[in-house]
């Protein structure tokens, strides 16, 4: 083996292991994440198509856009599942690294999630995760050349509802949080981008997604402060909306949350493409007409 092919074998060792390094998951809590008890070890599993299901430590994945291109923007982004599992995959890994390739930092989260009751993941556990992880980004922003007042967020299905209450609940409090700086922190993202999301958890809502996250007999009230479309106000931020007529979730969820956005003067995006179906992510190579809105985020994205 010559000089030259060892020098190029070494520098791809070294690329692999910095990529290999950066794509470790790092703990969302110092300690105890709280909200519920840390379930048996070896109760989290992995199945086909990287889908997370039992989530026994919220974690977060760091990608890191290159210097070179870096924009400045980043963001967390909360896979879909039906709060039983997360489709870490289609509605993950393949985000991030579009958007890396955009110059775009992302975050992919591994919030608390299981289709079991007994894990105790109800309400407000998810979302305990996720301001957690908008406030871990904006702690650590210098370090990853990142502007503080450019992070969004970025959710598709039940992750699009996780998302849509990061949007319009930033100002909630609650007594799991305050225990450290970090939570100190503005968890309110400066964008949003909601992808076939599940909005409402009334009539419209996704009977599996409700369930899993409010219960089998939720209360009126958590009802209505879990419906997102009541709860945008003149503070929420600018959001980005994809939806499709034949969605088996409800493509009024999308219309009503457009709608509230409208009412409350939210700059607002809403694309909805008469066929596509669910949970394609990135996957619309043979989506027709709805293979467009990649670039149509993008153009966003810019503005």
């Amino acid at each position: 083996m010559d000089g030259s092919m060892m020098k190029r074998m070494f520098v791809a060792i070294c690329f692999g292991s910095v990529l290999s390094a950066a794509a470790e998951w790092q703990p969302l809590w110092s300690g105890q994440a709280p909200g519920a008890k840390r379930p048996a070890a070896g109760s989290e599993t992995i199945g086909e198509g990287s889908r997370y299901s039992d989530i026994e430590v919220p974690q977060f994945q760091a990608y890191i856009a290159p210097q070179g291109k870096r924009t400045g923007q980043a963001v967390v982004i909360l896979p879909g599942g039906g709060y039983g599992i997360l489709a870490m995959e289609h509605e993950g890994h393949a985000y991030a690294k579009w958007l890396n390739q955009r110059g775009i930092s992302a975050f992919l989260v591994k919030y608390r999630v299981s289709s079991k009751p007994d894990f105790g993941y109800q309400y407000p556990v998810p979302f305990l995760d996720a301001r957690r992880a908008i406030r871990c980004v904006r702690a650590r922003a210098a370090e990853w050349g990142i502007d503080p007042g450019k992070l969004g967020v970025m959710g598709s299905s039940a992750g699009g509802h996780l998302a849509s209450l990061c949007t319009t609940r930033h100002a909630d409090t609650f007594p799991e949080e305050g225990k450290d700086e970090i939570d100190r922190l503005s968890c309110r993202p400066d964008f949003s981008i909601l992808i076939y999301p599940v909005i409402s958890m009334g009539p419209l809502a996704h009977t599996g997604s409700r369930t899993n996250l409010l219960g089998s007999k939720p209360s009126a009230d958590l009802v209505e402060r879990c419906s997102t479309e009541k709860q945008v106000d003149s503070s929420t931020p600018p959001v980005f909306l994809l939806s499709t007529s034949d969605d088996v979730v409800d493509c009024r969820n999308s219309l009503v949350f457009a709608g509230a956005c409208k009412a409350a003067g939210v700059p607002l995006t809403l694309h909805v493409f008469e066929r596509g179906g669910h949970g394609y992510g990135m996957n619309v190579g043979a989506k027709g007409e709805l293979a467009a809105w990649p670039a149509l985020l993008e153009a966003w994205l810019k503005r």
